[in-house]
């Protein structure tokens, strides 16, 4: 019979599951837009700064809508019957309202499901109505990517 004189051994412990809240990789710098903004500046922002849309808030920081490349094409294919699109209107004529956001403490994985099913390329990201940030397709890759397998 062999005896062991090691003593109990402690097992190792488990490596500490990572962060994996939409919070911790959102954007927040966002470029924003008012529902009373004029749809030339919106056209000239969108262009200016290379981007699609961005979200629309009101003078209390709450999301009220999204406006898009999308929105202001809608108007030049309206335009086309008046040889003229409409873009003079206001940003409330033309956003898209009915977002659908998600919230900080969404974990990272749910909102790759959200984005799967939905098929939207980016949510807003909400908090108690006021908006806080942006979590994109890409935002949810870069989560993944610096995660070690290991503390899914």
């Amino acid at each position: 019979m062999v005896k062991s004189y090691r003593g109990v051994q402690q097992a190792k412990p488990l490596p500490k599951a990572q962060k994996v809240s939409v919070a911790d990789y959102m954007s927040t710098k966002l470029i924003t837009f008012r529902p009373d903004q004029h749809m030339d500046e919106v056209i000239e922002t969108l262009l200016k700064n290379k981007i699609s849309g961005g979200p629309v808030v009101n003078e209390h920081g709450e999301l009220v809508g999204i406006i898009s490349e999308g929105d202001c094409m809608k108007e030049v294919v309206r335009g086309k019957y008046n040889n003229m699109p409409n873009l003079n209107g206001k940003v409330s004529e033309h956003m898209t309202t009915g977002v659908i956001s998600i919230s900080p403490e969404t974990n990272i994985f749910d909102a790759a499901k959200m984005f799967l099913d939905k098929r939207i390329r980016r949510f807003p990201v909400v908090n108690m109505g006021k908006l806080m940030g942006q979590i994109s397709q890409k935002d949810i890759m870069r989560a993944v990517h610096s995660m070690q397998s290991s503390t899914w």
